[in-house]
């Protein structure tokens, strides 16, 4: 072995011994979950097993156990173990989502995020509120203006994996489908593009935070799994907002793809 490899080497060591047990003990869990020592749907080693084998004491094994869940790894269930996570994350495509072509002829933006996989709104609700500063900033209008507010929940395999709630402005939408818990073919962009509004320009905003208890609940988290925020708004080509829509992701559900042209 070449010098600058045993370097590496003892490097490495030295860094590993250096991280806590329950770290060191987790990352032995991935290495063979993604060699396929445990494939999905497997029941991982328990407490006791990881504590004969790693010679720790029971907090140090749930702990390990508990990084897993919390990096979307593996999925605890109740009575019965920690077990590898079957779930296949959702690539959400950030640019072709919103292309025109998409919504405009008839296809939900979430279509091109899970083409072959059915993604349901379990619930959804439809109201007119009175725009808060924050809303009305976003939208240009001014606070208390009437606005036309979409929440809904998404469910990915049974799994709950957003929460997005939608504000456009009252005056604009009103008497449309958009009011209604079902949009229609296309959506609500396509809907506003009917009312002679489409959107022409999209921002997004990304930020991360750990989820409200209401939040985690209607996830389904697992504690100490972060979500993502994505702050959009939809901007029609002279400039007008039409649209802002506030989603929470769980991060262990997505992977963000971004692809664009230099």
């Amino acid at each position: 072995m070449s010098r600058d490899r045993q370097e590496g080497c003892v490097a490495v060591a030295a860094q590993e011994s250096s991280s806590p047990k329950y770290r060191r003990i987790a990352d032995a869990l991935k290495r063979a979950i993604a060699t396929g020592e445990f494939l999905p749907g497997d029941r991982l080693p328990g407490e006791n097993d990881l504590m004969d084998r790693h010679g720790v004491a029971r907090m140090t094994a749930r702990q390990a156990l508990g990084v897993l869940t919390a990096e979307g790894l593996a999925e605890a269930r109740k009575g019965a173990g920690v077990f590898v996570r079957a779930f296949q994350p959702i690539r959400r495509r950030g640019v072709p989502r919103l292309a025109r072509e998409q919504w405009g002829e008839g296809r939900s933006v979430w279509s091109a995020d899970v083409p072959d996989r059915d993604l349901l709104v379990d619930e959804v609700t439809v109201d007119e509120e009175s725009a808060t500063e924050a809303v009305a900033a976003q939208l240009g209008a001014t606070p208390g203006d009437s606005v036309i507010v979409r929440r809904r929940r998404f469910v990915l395999d049974g799994k709950p994996v957003m929460l997005s709630t939608s504000y456009l402005p009252a005056d604009l939408v009103a008497g449309s489908a958009i009011t209604q818990p079902d949009t229609g073919p296309g959506g609500t962009y396509a809907r506003l593009a009917e009312l002679g509004v489409a959107p022409a320009r999209f921002r997004e905003e990304l930020r991360s935070r750990m989820p409200a208890p209401e939040e985690a609940d209607r996830l389904r988290l697992p504690a100490g799994t972060p979500v993502i925020l994505i702050s959009r708004t939809a901007m029609t080509a002279d400039g007008r907002t039409v649209e802002a829509n506030e989603m929470i992701l769980d991060s262990s559900a997505y992977v963000l793809e971004y692809d664009f042209d230099a």
